[in-house]
C-alpha cells in the first residue's frame, strides 16, 4: 500500500522581520489525515508559520509544500484549505446562516451546505441568530464553519480556544475531534496543551521560532516506561527510594511519589517486586501502578531541557 504524501512539508523555511527572528530553519511533515498540534508559546512563531502556508506572508528563507504544491504558488492550493486565522471576523448584524451566505458567495462555494455545516459546528439552532448575540465559543464555532465551506483537504486553525472559558473549550475540542476523520488534516495551534492531548495524535512544538519536536504525539519527552510507587505514610518516601535503589532498581523521588525505571523488566513482575520489597521492610504502599505523564509535563520537559 502507497503512503500517501505529507499534507505539509517544510525545508528551512525562514521569517525575519528587520533584526527580529520569527521563525527560524524550521523542517517538518505533517502526514495526511491527521490531527497535528503546532505547540509553542506566544511568540513561538506559530501564527506566522500559518501565514506563510496560507501565502500571506512571504519567507525569508526555505522552501516547502502544502498539499504536493509549492509554497511559491498558493494559488495551486489554497482551494483545498480552510482557514480560522487569529480570530472570526462577521457582520455582527448579520445571521450566523447570513453570513456564511455572503462567504459562499464570495468564495463560489455551495450555499446548500450551509445548514449542515451550522449542523456539524453545533449551530443548527442559532443560525438564525445574528452574530453579533453570539457568545464566543459560538463565534469561534462559526469561524470554523465558514472555513468549512469548501470541504477542505486542510484545515488550519490559529489558536481556536484562546480565550474561551471551560464550556467553550469543551465545545471547540469535540468539534475538532468530530473533524478528525483521517480524510482531512486539521493543523491546530495552541499553548494550552492540557486541550491538544485530548484531540492530537501528532504533534510539532516550537520554541522561538525553531522545532523542538515533531512525531507522534505518545512520543513527546519519552524517556522509557517506569511504574510508580506511593507509600501509606509521607516520611517512607526516602526510605522506599533508598530501598529501592539497593535493591538495584533505578528509582527517583517526583512530585510526592517514588518512580522505578522498567529498565527491559516485566512491568507486573517489577511491581511485584517493588511490592515485596517495600513489604519485607514495613512499607504499606498506598498506590503502585503505571506512572501517567501529561502532554504538558513532557512538553516542559523537552524544552526547559534544550531537545532543539
Amino acid at each position: 500500500m502507497t503512503q500517501s504524501p505529507p499534507t505539509i512539508s517544510l525545508e528551512g523555511l525562514s521569517k525575519r522581520y528587520g533584526d527580529h527572528v520569527a521563525v527560524e530553519g524550521l523542517t517538518i511533515e505533517v502526514p495526511a489525515g491527521v490531527v497535528a498540534g503546532f505547540v509553542g508559546p506566544n511568540g513561538a512563531g506559530k501564527t506566522t508559520t500559518m501565514a506563510m502556508l496560507l501565502g500571506l506572508v512571504t519567507p525569508t528563507a526555505g522552501s516547502g509544500t502544502v498539499l504536493g504544491h509549492p509554497l511559491t504558488d498558493p494559488a495551486a492550493y489554497l482551494h483545498r484549505v480552510g482557514a480560522l486565522i487569529e480570530g472570526p471576523a462577521f457582520y455582527p448584524g448579520l445571521t450566523g446562516a447570513q453570513n456564511l451566505a455572503v462567504l459562499a458567495a464570495i468564495a463560489g462555494h455551495d450555499p446548500a451546505q450551509i445548514g449542515e455545516l451550522l449542523e456539524l459546528v453545533g449551530l443548527g439552532d442559532r443560525g438564525d441568530d445574528r452574530f453579533r448575540n453570539y457568545s464566543m465559543g459560538m463565534k469561534q464555532r462559526l469561524g470554523i464553519a465558514a472555513a468549512l465551506l469548501g470541504d477542505p483537504d486542510l484545515l488550519i486553525l490559529d489558536e481556536p480556544i484562546n480565550g474561551l472559558d471551560p464550556a467553550g473549550v469543551h465545545e471547540i475540542r469535540g468539534l475538532i475531534g468530530r473533524l478528525a476523520d483521517g480524510r482531512r488534516t486539521v493543523f491546530v495551534s495552541s499553548h494550552v496543551l492540557t486541550e491538544l492531548e485530548q484531540v492530537c495524535d501528532w504533534l510539532i512544538v516550537v520554541d522561538h521560532g525553531a522545532l523542538v519536536y515533531q512525531g507522534p504525539a505518545s512520543d513527546l519527552g519519552h524517556t522509557g516506561a517506569a511504574i510508580a510507587a506511593v507509600p501509606e505514610h509521607d516520611h517512607d518516601l526516602q526510605r522506599l527510594e533508598r530501598l529501592l535503589n539497593a535493591a538495584g532498581h533505578d528509582s527517583e523521588i517526583s512530585g510526592g511519589e517514588v518512580l522505578i525505571a522498567v529498565n527491559g523488566s516485566k512491568p507486573r513482575q517489577l511491581a511485584a517486586d517493588v511490592n515485596r520489597t517495600a513489604g519485607a521492610e514495613g512499607i504499606v504502599l498506598a498506590e503502585l501502578g503505571p506512572h501517567k505523564t501529561t502532554l504538558e509535563d513532557r512538553y516542559l520537559a523537552t524544552v526547559n531541557g534544550g531537545e532543539r
